[in-house]
């Protein structure tokens, strides 16, 4: 077995593993997953093939987050997921380290020092589509502020992550509310493996989250959409099962090290896998 970083080409059939996991990638993932922390990716090479893989990206001087920790079927149950997930810490040296895992492992995420911060829900349904004044596409000089703003919702900055992320490209676009000449929130939607994600949704009040979510159900056309709603937005969490939107699964937020501090924004996560 041979544990080594991950290249850019291999990335995509990753993903398609997280797929068959189902998981729900977005079609356009690859790009601005590695470009989050090109060195945070790994797997692990058996008999000539990769059979494990995940990643450990390094948001900033202080915060990681670990995510796309997989392992083929058929190599389960021979210490190499352990292994390969050893490794890969080692690049977040002293940060501290997240994760959304699946509940039920928290246990076993508790052996290597991650402690649990709270819950992520995420609600699926049809959203309603309406057009709102003053939200439009997002301009190369709103990404600072909208990285800014994240991070004050969240409690971490991801800026190289986001800078890609935030870019409009075939299968994602970003939407930014705009009053009185300033930004009071964004939201991204991209397509997935099936239907629409949308994530980051940042706001300052509920009447713009609401306003950017129907914006967002124009850009998903009545295909089924979700939200991964963190247990620090109860509002939005409300306001997703007004609309009928219903919870499918939940993970569990831990962190090894002190935790992140979120802010009052109301928000949901950007991408299970990064955070």
């Amino acid at each position: 077995m041979k544990l080594r970083s991950m290249t850019a080409e291999e990335l995509p059939a990753v993903l398609d593993w997280a797929a068959e996991e189902g998981w729900n990638p977005g079609l356009d993932d690859a790009a601005a997953f590695f470009a989050a922390d090109p060195e945070g990716f790994f797997v692990a090479e058996a008999e000539g093939r990769i059979v494990a893989a995940i990643s450990v990206v390094n948001h900033t001087d202080e915060v990681a987050f670990l995510g796309l920790y997989l392992c083929r079927p058929d190599w389960r149950g021979r210490g190499i997921g352990y292994a390969l997930w050893t490794h890969a810490l080692e690049h977040a040296g002293a940060r501290t380290v997240g994760l959304d895992g699946v509940e039920a492992q928290q246990d076993n995420y508790r052996k290597s020092g991650f402690e649990l911060a709270g819950r992520t829900v995420r609600y699926a349904g049809v959203l309603p589509g309406r057009a709102h004044p003053g939200i439009g596409p997002v301009l190369k000089d709103d990404i600072e502020t909208l990285i800014a703003m994240e991070a004050a919702a969240t409690g971490y900055e991801k800026r190289a992550f986001l800078s890609a992320w935030t870019r409009d490209c075939e299968t994602r676009r970003t939407l930014v509310c705009r009053a009185a000449g300033e930004i009071a929130g964004f939201a991204t939607i991209r397509a997935c493996r099936e239907g629409w994600k949308i994530g980051p949704l940042v706001a300052g009040d509920g009447a713009v989250a609401a306003a950017l979510i129907e914006t967002c159900g124009r850009v998903a056309h009545g295909a089924p959409a979700m939200i991964d709603v963190p247990g620090t937005s109860p509002w939005l969490a409300g306001h997703c099962t007004g609309l009928g939107l219903s919870p499918v699964f939940g993970t569990a937020r831990m962190y090894r090290g002190p935790a992140p501090q979120p802010g009052p924004l109301i928000s949901a996560v950007a991408t299970l896998e990064l955070g």
